[in-house]
């Protein structure tokens, strides 16, 4: 048995069976390994920001880590702004990437790069196997910080000699960290506070978006009459009729400021107090208004759900509290806008339903007409970096294979990975791809307007995705997938209908009115 073999197989014991990969010539006898552990999918991704992105969206729906393989230094680059995405949403993620044999970085070759920086930036663990005798051991260590809550990158570099060379086995298992319990004196004077009748509000995230938190979470504020709200961007949200329904902040710093206003009490539930996304001329960064007090519940590190449900007993809280009500939009007719997108996905989204959003500016709607259909999660764009969306519905499809995957996907972002449709084909995943076709960056029009820049033609021409006009249904095409485009609701709302019975990968382009 070589390193290759040795690692794979510790990977696997250790219940990591999946594997998104970009290989290059260092990571070939990983490749070849495939081949003599037959129980892990190695799964082929044609940019390694697809196989990043799709390693967050598996992690995330599957609550255990897939791993990636990159090549060296530069595959690495290529797959960073879906890890820093991963990293933000604590993602369990083991990050395999290849380097020069030992002996043969001295020599300084084209492809050597200082991979231990580059890694740092989105890793919670890092380690560097150099002796094929240590690799298997070093995977169950990687295995186990990724999964260490809340969640991490685990970045091993793996030297090519490392894996060719004999080894002596795999590994065992490496147990890794549990989430802390919070204290009953930390919960009693929180319910304290909560019982002075001073508004207050909670503040959800993360683990506390599921279905045990949340409807712990709304038994503490029915017992208190706080406000529940949820992050801008939850790493992913179990939702629809019949669950507990959290406002979540709004992107601009002033919607999130007029949430939270006239709140006196801020409670944080695996949630970090809110900041504007970026600095803008005579507005706020910090997002809590002043004279409001903030207490944290529970962190990253904690038992979230356990803190709420003691929270909710200290409080005497009902066993039930209120929750969504069942509704659909109906069937939308006449233009095809923001408005009836939205209504056509909830007239249409399948109960069990997965949803990827990358709408940004043109699925603005899209949660709101959801909220009340059959039970469904949704993932979103943790940390801000375009060129998520279509991979982390391809990792979420691999997860959940008896799951229909909705990915709403804007023009800029598609075009970052658009080679994960290939992929979709190529596994038989069973994505529907709603194309938000509006012919431009949106959303940084009107950043253009909030940073107080005066653009001119030029600038404006930065922005604007025509001449020529991108075409989705040939791209999707090109790589084997069903496509069509809607220019009515009608169209929308039929296409939609018609791709969603169907399984396997489909499109549908959405030709938008620009949003902004």
């Amino acid at each position: 048995m070589n390193g290759a073999q040795a690692l794979i197989r510790t990977l696997v014991d250790a219940g990591v069976d999946t594997a998104f990969t970009n290989p290059g010539t260092s990571e070939m006898h990983f490749v070849a390994a495939l081949d003599d552990v037959p129980e892990m999918r190695g799964i082929l991704c044609l940019f390694e920001g697809v196989a990043t992105g799709a390693a967050d969206g598996y992690g995330r729906m599957a609550g255990k880590p897939a791993a990636t393989l990159l090549h060296l230094g530069p595959g690495l680059g290529n797959g960073l702004a879906n890890l820093h995405n991963a990293r933000r949403a604590h993602t369990p993620l083991v990050n395999i990437v290849g380097d020069h044999a030992t002996y043969h970085k001295q020599y300084d070759a084209p492809l050597e790069s200082d991979i231990d920086s580059i890694a740092s930036a989105v890793s919670g663990w890092m380690r560097r196997s150099t002796r094929p005798e240590d690799v298997a051991a070093d995977a169950a260590d990687a295995v186990a910080a990724a999964m260490g809550p809340p969640g991490q990158v685990a970045t091993l570099m793996l030297p090519a000699d490392v894996c060719w060379l004999p080894a002596s086995g795999p590994a065992s298992s490496a147990p890794h960290r549990t989430r802390t319990q919070v204290g009953d004196d930390a919960v009693g004077s929180l319910a304290d506070v909560l019982r002075s009748g001073e508004p207050a509000a909670l503040l959800l995230g993360d683990s506390a978006m599921l279905e045990p938190g949340l409807r712990a979470a709304g038994r503490v504020a029915a017992a208190c009459g706080a406000k529940l709200l949820a992050e801008t961007f939850p790493p992913r949200q179990e939702r629809g009729a019949g669950l507990p329904a959290p406002e979540r902040l709004g992107y601009l710093a002033e919607f999130a400021q007029a949430q939270l206003a006239g709140v006196r009490h801020l409670v944080l539930v695996d949630a970090r107090a809110p900041v504007s996304f970026f600095a803008y001329p005579d507005k706020a960064s910090y997002l809590v208004p002043d004279g409001v007090e903030v207490y944290t519940l529970a962190s990253k590190d904690d038992d979230a759900v356990a803190a709420l449900e003691a929270l909710a007993e200290a409080l005497g809280a009902p066993a039930e509290s209120p929750t969504q009500a069942a509704f659909r939009p109906d069937r939308p007719t006449g233009a095809l806008n923001a408005e009836t997108l939205a209504a056509a996905l909830g007239a249409l989204l399948p109960e069990g339903a997965i949803v990827a959003d990358e709408g940004n500016t043109s699925g603005l709607f899209c949660s709101m007409m959801t909220a009340g259909c059959p039970r469904h999660d949704w993932l979103t764009l943790t940390g801000g970096s375009i060129g998520i969306g279509m991979p982390l519905a391809t990792g979420a499809a691999v997860a959940c294979p008896d799951r229909k995957v909705v990915n709403l996907e804007a023009d800029g972002s598609a075009m970052y990975t658009l080679q994960a449709l290939w992929t979709q084909v190529r596994e038989g995943l069973d994505v529907t791809t709603i194309l938000l076709n509006n012919r431009s960056y949106a959303v940084l029009n009107m950043e253009l307007n909030r940073v107080g820049a005066n653009p001119g033609p030029a600038a404006l021409g930065m922005l604007d995705l025509t001449r020529p006009d991108l075409d989705f249904c040939s791209l999707a095409a090109g790589m084997g997938v069903q496509a069509s485009r809607a220019t009515t609701a009608e169209e929308l709302t039929a296409q939609l209908e018609r791709a969603l019975a169907e399984p396997g990968p489909s499109l549908v382009e959405a030709m938008l009115p620009p949003t902004l």
